[in-house]
């Protein structure tokens, strides 16, 4: 069934005096047609301009390479090569829809030159998804019925925060879930009210969760903007629609295990069940507030590159929320709201495990809530004032001191992360080593290396085994078909690649830490924790041996 309703007239500016109590059912939604709008695609062109330009310079050697980026790249590469859908054994860690839209994003660059398709390059495909969720935060923003400074306000919170910058420049599913997010937001909010619209909002926040599942915590803020936002004619048929279509299309992701026989534990194969209880069962990172802890440290990284989007959004989801009863503002931005309060809740649990890219997913809604804040401070100054004119000028100087005092304290700040993030170079022991290992071993095809993900398509394209060669060092302990072929272990193994995600991680992994404890470095790229050791496999394990390396290190 399709139900239209007609649209209200268009404005070109969302009205944003409040209505008198007995008057607020009668309020009619303004439209804003993004399409037919001039003054916005030219706003919002200039914006995008700015925020490409600022996340695509010098993207390839900042911030450093991460083992997850490698990872999801390795596995799109998989796909691409039809090797499965990963790189080694797929064991459900994520669904795999998210890396074969990447696969999808760097297919034709890896068509036209399949030796760049390494972590650095391909992070320019990053910029195709960054720009996409910058336009649909400003779509957003406008359905919310935000004036278009506070929509363009919304979108440089988005875009040009330094904590923005360098995690929208990596490459981590959780971007590509954002953008799906944004999407089922600015469907659920349509001004048309289409039946359909809002049925499309649970197909696309479906394929959201399929490519990161932790989107499923902002499912509620998105029915709850489907509810604020749908005909109440219609509503009920709106929101039965949207969660039958999410659901049908989520379950795909247990259907296809159950397919396989990978549904539940078994002898010799994988199961989601397992996958799904790792998740669970992971070591908790501790308080958020606690100092000392891993959530602690992850909130202290946060803050080093910015501080306004986060501790400025959760101010602006708190003062939305405590305002939602008698502001139109506050009430149309209760979904985004209600993301964030969801997100700082789960991100406060003490039991729980809390990853660096956690804060990505909450990114947009940050930025909205913060842009809409600020909005509902510029009524309340300026707005209310129209019925004692004389103080229009005072109220006017107010606002502009209050926008002034916001831009001294976030440009400087801003300035000097965006810098950093256009200007250094974190990367160059990365490239070195990728280098090294591609020049310096005599027989790449025969040579056998313990090697990060960041580094593993660098050797494949150097000539290395893609199988048996180039060897992610976590499959050489936790993946039977990989220790299969090690025999003897550390034994079989020539080098190691001893980056600092290998060394943190090898304490864990006794054939790493056998390997890192019997070879010695042949060369070593940059200093202190962040330097990258190429280590030769020598001896055979004996406590003379191992004396010796140690004095010759």
């Amino acid at each position: 069934m399709t139900a239209t309703l007609p649209a209200a007239p268009a404005a070109p500016e969302p009205a944003t005096a409040e209505p008198p109590p007995d008057k607020r059912r009668l309020v009619t939604r303004p439209v804003v047609r993004f399409r037919g709008s001039r003054p916005d695609l030219l706003l919002c062109g200039v914006l995008l301009a700015a925020i490409l330009l600022v996340q695509g310079w010098n993207i390839q050697h900042y911030p450093t390479l991460s083992d997850d980026e490698g990872t999801y790249l390795a596995q799109a590469w998989a796909v691409q090569n039809g090797r499965g859908l990963a790189h080694y054994t797929y064991w459900y860690d994520h669904p795999p829809l998210g890396w074969m839209q990447l696969a999808a994003l760097t297919w034709i660059p890896s068509l036209i030159a399949p030796e760049t398709m390494t972590v650095a390059s391909m992070r320019l495909a990053m910029l195709l998804v960054s720009a996409a969720s910058a336009v649909l935060l400003y779509v957003l923003a406008r359905r919310l019925w935000l004036p278009r400074w506070a929509a363009g306000l919304a979108m440089v919170l988005f875009g040009l925060s330094p904590l923005s910058v360098v995690l929208q420049r990596e490459i981590f599913l959780d971007n590509l879930a954002v953008m799906w997010m944004l999407l089922a937001f600015c469907l659920a909010a349509s001004p048309s009210r289409h039946l359909w619209h809002h049925v499309g909002a649970g197909v696309v926040a479906a394929v959201g969760v399929l490519t990161k599942e932790t989107m499923l915590v902002v499912l509620p803020a998105l029915l709850v903007t489907m509810w604020r936002h749908s005909h109440r004619d219609t509503r009920k048929f709106a929101v039965t629609g949207a969660i039958t279509a999410c659901a049908l299309i989520g379950f795909s992701y247990p259907l296809f295990a159950l397919l396989k026989g990978e549904l539940l534990p078994g002898a010799g194969h994988v199961s989601l069940w397992d996958g799904i209880t790792y998740q669970m069962s992971r070591p908790g990172s501790g308080f958020i507030l606690d100092e000392g802890t891993g959530s602690n440290g992850v909130l202290e990284s946060w803050l080093y590159y910015d501080r306004v989007l986060p501790l400025g959004g959760l101010a602006g989801a708190a003062l939305l929320l405590a305002t939602s009863r008698w502001s139109v503002t506050a009430r149309a931005l209760a979904g985004p709201a209600l993301a964030v309060a969801i997100l700082a809740v789960v991100a406060m649990r003490p039991s729980g495990y809390l990853p660096a890219m956690y804060v990505i997913q909450a990114l947009p809604f940050l930025a909205l809530v913060l842009a809409g804040g600020a909005a509902s401070v510029a009524h309340a100054v300026l707005r209310k004032g129209r019925a004692t004119p004389a103080l229009l000028p005072a109220r006017r100087a107010a606002a502009v001191l209050l926008a002034a005092t916001a831009a001294v304290y976030v440009v400087p700040r801003w300035y000097d992360g965006d810098r950093t993030a256009m200007t250094a170079d974190a990367n160059a022991p990365y490239r070195a080593a990728a280098s090294w290992l591609g020049t310096e071993v005599p027989d790449p095809a025969g040579a056998r290396v313990l090697v990060d993900d960041a580094l593993w398509l660098d050797l494949v394209h150097a000539g290395y085994d893609p199988g048996l060669g180039a060897i992610w060092f976590y499959k050489a302990d936790l993946d039977p078909a990989v220790t299969r072929t090690l025999p003897r272990g550390w034994r079989d193994l020539d080098y190691v690649v001893a980056s600092p995600t290998v060394r943190r991680d090898a304490r864990d992994l006794p054939n790493v830490k056998a390997a890192l404890e019997h070879s010695t470095p042949v060369a070593t790229f940059g200093e202190g924790e962040e330097r990258i050791e190429i280590r030769k496999i020598t001896g055979d394990g004996t406590t003379g041996d191992r004396n010796s390396r140690a004095e010759a290190s």
